[in-house]
């Protein structure tokens, strides 16, 4: 069946039916709803192929994510794939596995006319690629970022949250806090580091030289590597009283680490994390943590760059989303309770 054959069936022109496919707050609501009516009875499906030949769109988002085995990504892709969906919009999902020369590759995909734009939860590349890179195609970072650069960027602010959680690990009264950073190539682990730092700082609470860099400990996100760098923190003659892990998988890894060297959280150490995944909350003892409106950057980054897709401009280039402190038991606070960013 051809538009043609629709059109005729519905009693309204090619066009109007286009319209219905493509454009529907153009159409008045009774036409669109005899044209759907028809579509759905003759089960009419619109030739892609045919379509991108006509518009020079693929209607096609590319979203390019470093780790896809990551649980924090997985609510991300669910606001994007949503939010592509109600607009007409299709993805492709392009996992990195960090290899900065796949990224490259799916990237190709823009320049083979294979989608219209991308939304780019990783930026490794350089900031030149970068630059060419927008000023080619519509783009839009979420998560990660590169600070200077003219491209929308959808996060939360990495620097101020993690102060936030680590003052609040000072406020419990610690005093000898560690933290275990994510890969310091990644700007995240660089400005969560640099949170912390803030915070001891102005408490007055150094890192003493003699913990430098035992006191902070380099680890790569899952699981297994909070667990490791735990083990080397704990092999040290002063232990810390505290912990603020990069992000909650970690902070899992590290609880168990200590819980296997015979001490217990929050009694003996007290450990925080990032990120707010499920998993903190079920987990014993429950981990306090740092919720990322997750759903709402893939939601808020897909309508960006629908914008910029549409020919729109971006005026305002970083826009930063509210945080939350989650507080429960890992900590050593008794009750559950959050805190507004």
């Amino acid at each position: 069946m051809k538009m043609s054959d629709v059109a005729k069936l519905a009693n309204v022109s090619p066009a109007t039916v286009s319209r219905v496919l493509r454009q529907p707050d153009l159409v008045s609501e009774d036409t669109k709803q005899k044209v759907l009516q028809v579509i759905e009875e003759m089960n009419y499906k619109p030739h892609m192929i045919a379509s991108q030949f006509r518009t020079k769109e693929t209607k096609i988002i590319l979203v390019v994510v470093p780790d896809i085995t990551r649980p924090f990504f997985s609510e991300v892709l669910r606001g994007i794939e949503h939010t592509a969906v109600e607009n007409g919009y299709q993805v492709i999902l392009g996992d990195t596995e960090n290899d900065i020369e796949r990224e490259k590759e799916y990237i190709d995909l823009l320049y083979k006319k294979q989608a219209d734009g991308a939304l780019l939860l990783t930026a490794r590349m350089n900031r030149e690629s970068l630059e060419k890179l927008s000023n080619q195609f519509p783009i839009v970072l979420a998560c990660e970022y590169v600070d200077g650069l003219d491209i929308p960027t959808v996060s939360i602010d990495n620097v101020s949250s993690a102060r936030k959680v680590t003052e609040h690990l000072i406020k419990l009264g610690h005093t000898r806090i560690a933290h275990i950073t994510g890969p310091m190539n990644i700007i995240l682990s660089r400005d969560r580091l640099g949170g912390f730092q803030q915070a001891m700082k102005n408490h007055h609470l150094k890192v003493n030289p003699e913990f430098i860099p035992e006191f902070i400990r380099e680890g790569d996100y899952g699981i297994d590597s909070g667990y490791d760098q735990m083990v080397k923190l704990l092999s040290l003659k002063n232990k810390p009283e505290a912990v603020f892990v990069f992000n909650d998988e970690m902070a899992l890894g590290a609880v168990k680490a200590i819980q296997d060297h015979g001490l217990s959280v929050p009694e003996d150490i007290a450990v925080v994390g990032f990120d707010n995944l499920k998993i903190a909350s079920i987990f014993n003892p429950h981990i306090t943590t740092i919720d990322q409106p997750k759903y709402e950057i893939g939601k808020k980054a897909t309508n960006l760059l629908l914008t910029l897709m549409k020919g729109g401009t971006i005026e305002k280039k970083k826009f930063v989303l509210k945080d939350e402190l989650i507080i429960r038991e890992s900590c050593g606070s008794k009750l559950e309770k959050s805190l507004k960013a």
